[in-house]
């Protein structure tokens, strides 16, 4: 959900033209308009192939540079095409497809490089790929050639293309390097979003077959296995593949069979400062296309009514001249970090109960509060139902010092605690392989 912004050692050969790897001594969408809450290859003759890279270690990490705020925004940098060029695309777990500002550009917003020029690899309306972002049985072939999309996201972005397909050139955390031909959508008309934020796309992580992820799983190259650590100081890095991680170290929960189409463990209950607030049954989905998180009326106006009621009228005064977030609190000097108030704010968590034992995800203070421009301490969680969102979102604030990983294998989503502020080195795997 791209919302508000207020911020080888591998002796594999396929033989196939849709994917080169080579070694390297490197270190590492329907003209139906579809509404996004936020920001066809051949497989490996192997059954196994993916299980071998794996095992040598293939993940690939992608640095991110940005925060929460005040930037409001994260990117990070895919080279794409032939010759290779870099792109900073905003990383979104809460949407499928990845596109780049495209020639020749009809409506092209101001963005860091030049528009993307593709190859004429055009990806046909037939191919399933189309077809998934397509679910509707009117959908009409205009140009059976060609895979148009319109897509939308909840901060005003919009773009307008076709579907193509070029190489992406990733580095493996084992030193290999890929050049697997993907597909992405080529988007000649954009809509600016509310918010700056300059990238010159959209990298889309959901579950579909068009995700970047599906993509590359699919053609037997990482598992089907999408993470990020978002460090609180800013920048982390987002991952794909399973060997980056302890596995026995995660907090485990089953992803929701409600909500297929998110990152989403199904129903949580309220905890504030570890005790039960009665709210119960909240739909919930991780989205790391919002930088804010998001709770339906009635678990919002619990938080920020006890919020309120905890702090020490002494200490702190409602700052309604700041117009950062909704609510805003300054004290008798302006505070600096987080750090100065922390002590009086209480934690939060949203406690999710499939499986049998309930499996918190604690929201600390540092992670729902931030530090103004003005000084002021104000509150990163907003109104859901005010924004049309009958959903509860997690967002980048309260996911910042965790790991938190979405195996799409498993149907799983995990989290631990972790500081983010170094790029990870491959870990034995093998116990965790099925």
């Amino acid at each position: 959900m791209k919302e508000e912004k207020v911020g080888v050692m591998l002796l594999l050969v396929f033989a196939l033209s849709l994917c080169e790897i080579t070694s390297s001594s490197g270190s590492y969408f329907d003209q139906q308009q579809q509404y996004h809450h936020r920001r066809k290859s051949m497989l490996p003759t192997e059954a196994t192939s993916s299980l071998m890279l794996n095992r040598a270690g293939s993940s690939i990490v992608l640095p991110v540079d940005g925060n929460v705020y005040p930037n409001g925004f994260y990117n990070v940098t895919l080279n794409v095409g032939q010759p290779s060029k870099p792109y900073f695309l905003d990383p979104d777990t809460g949407s499928d497809l990845t596109w780049l500002q495209c020639e020749p550009c009809t409506h092209c917003t101001e963005a860091p490089h030049p528009p993307y020029r593709h190859t004429n690899n055009l990806v046909a309306c037939k191919d399933p790929l189309c077809k998934s972002l397509h679910p509707t049985d009117d959908y009409k072939c205009e140009t059976p050639e060609q895979c148009d999309y319109d897509i939308a996201y909840a901060d005003g972005v919009s773009s307008m293309g076709f579907l193509v397909k070029d190489l992406f050139s990733l580095n493996l955390t084992n030193g290999g390097f890929l050049r697997p031909h993907l597909a992405l959508g080529c988007g000649y008309d954009q809509s600016p979003s509310l918010f700056s934020h300059p990238s010159d796309g959209i990298l889309g992580l959901g579950k579909g077959k068009s995700s970047i992820i599906s993509q590359l799983s699919g053609q037997g190259l990482v598992r089907n296995v999408v993470g990020h650590c978002l460090s609180d100081r800013g920048g982390g890095y987002f991952f794909f593949g399973n060997d980056l991680y302890d596995a026995s170290r995660v907090v485990w929960t089953s992803m929701s069979r409600d909500h297929p189409e998110h990152y989403s463990p199904g129903l949580a209950e309220l905890i504030f400062g570890g005790k039960p607030t009665g709210i119960r049954n909240l739909p919930v989905v991780f989205d790391s296309g919002s930088s804010y998180t998001y709770l339906t009326s009635k678990a919002y106006e619990a938080v920020t009514s006890l919020v309120k009621r905890e702090l020490p009228r002494k200490h702190f005064k409602e700052a309604l001249d700041d117009k950062t977030l909704p609510y805003c609190w300054r004290g008798r000097r302006p505070f600096k970090r987080v750090e100065d108030v922390e002590k009086y704010f209480k934690p939060l968590a949203l406690s999710f109960a499939n499986g049998g034992k309930a499996k918190p995800f604690v929201i600390p203070p540092e992670a729902y509060l931030i530090i103004s421009s003005k000084g002021n301490v104000c509150l990163g969680i907003l109104n859901a139902t005010e924004v049309g969102q009958s959903l509860n979102i997690i967002g980048d604030i309260s996911m910042l010092g965790k790991m938190v990983v979405y195996d799409n294998e498993q149907e799983l989503i995990g989290w631990m605690s972790d500081k983010c502020d170094r790029l990870p080195k491959p870990k034995t795997v093998s116990k965790w392989l099925k």
